[in-house]
């Protein structure tokens, strides 16, 4: 057997508890209490049986009537109570209300409604070596309390610290962005970078009897010593891909309305004027200001 194999041996399973409603046990302890201070009663009053025989049954009825009083606990709602018998796990109750156990049984109480965490900012370089900063947002809660409470050390402490760690992986996984729209991206595919970050948080808090609801990135920014030089290549990109378009754009444009023209029979240009024809309109589609034409008044060569 290896020893990759033994820990998941050694994993606690959440099993239920073999517990009482405490509104029962309740009355019962009452009852013992009321019987035994009429017994009690009876034995000082000097009448009936002898004192004795009414005073020793009056003890042990008040006695085991206290001594019921001691298992009482409580469960609020979405909470749940881990019993152990001298260290030993013997299964947990999720029934709400007042409930009642054996008085040597120990009751470990752990949440088991949704939590919210939002992580802190930490650095990572991403697919391509770039610094940025993230951070996430999780909504999680436990699923066995068995492996929370006697399977990790600090089951919240083990959540942050593999919620930095998954974070740090799916940021090294990605590039921040691409201009070219080719590949995945953290900013530009956010549900499924969000999605994969939840399978991630998943399989990494099953250890520990935790799973994840929902999950998504929170911060998401290149880190600020590469942030101006990052945001000119950007504004470089995005002016070079407009110009692509722009330029893709007039090239059909005039290519249409050369051949419109010879088409309709508007006018015959011989090579040398559809290049000059060619050269006017992409400058006038192309240009970043209003231009201004110049009226031909003469014949048209």
């Amino acid at each position: 057997m290896s020893s990759v194999d033994t820990p998941a041996l050694n994993r606690s399973r959440e099993t239920a508890a073999s517990t009482q409603s405490g509104y029962v046990m309740l009355l019962v302890s009452l009852g013992l209490v009321v019987v035994a201070g009429l017994l009690f009663f009876q034995a000082t009053a000097g009448e009936g049986p002898p004192v004795g025989a009414l005073l020793i049954p009056a003890i042990i009825a008040g006695v085991a009537g206290l001594f019921i009083l001691t298992g009482f606990y409580m469960i609020n709602p979405n909470e749940a109570a881990a019993i152990q018998l001298f260290g030993a796990y013997k299964g947990t109750d999720r029934n709400e209300g007042l409930r009642w156990v054996l008085p040597w049984l120990t009751r470990s109480k752990i949440a088991v409604r949704a939590n919210n965490v939002i992580s802190e900012k930490i650095k990572v370089n991403d697919a391509r070596g770039n610094p940025i900063e993230m951070a996430a947002q999780v909504v999680w809660r436990v699923t066995d309390t068995a492996q929370a409470l006697y399977d990790v050390d600090d089951y919240r402490e083990f959540v942050t610290a593999q919620i930095e760690a998954a974070v740090r992986a799916i940021g090294s996984r990605y590039p921040y962005d691409d201009i070219e729209h080719l590949e995945v991206t953290l900013r530009g595919n956010h549900e499924e970078v969000s999605a994969e970050l939840r399978l991630a948080l998943i399989e990494r808090l099953s250890v520990a009897g935790i799973t994840v609801d929902e999950c998504g990135l929170t911060h998401l920014a290149y880190a600020p010593e590469i942030a101006g030089a990052m945001l000119r290549r950007q504004q470089a990109e995005a002016v070079i891909a407009a110009r692509a378009k722009l330029v893709e754009g007039a090239v059909t444009m005039v290519e249409l309305a050369l051949t419109q023209l010879s088409e309709k029979d508007v006018v015959q240009l011989d090579d040398e004027r559809k290049a000059a024809m060619a050269s006017n309109l992409m400058v006038v589609l192309c240009s970043e200001r209003d231009t201004t034409p110049v009226v031909n008044a003469g014949s048209l060569y």
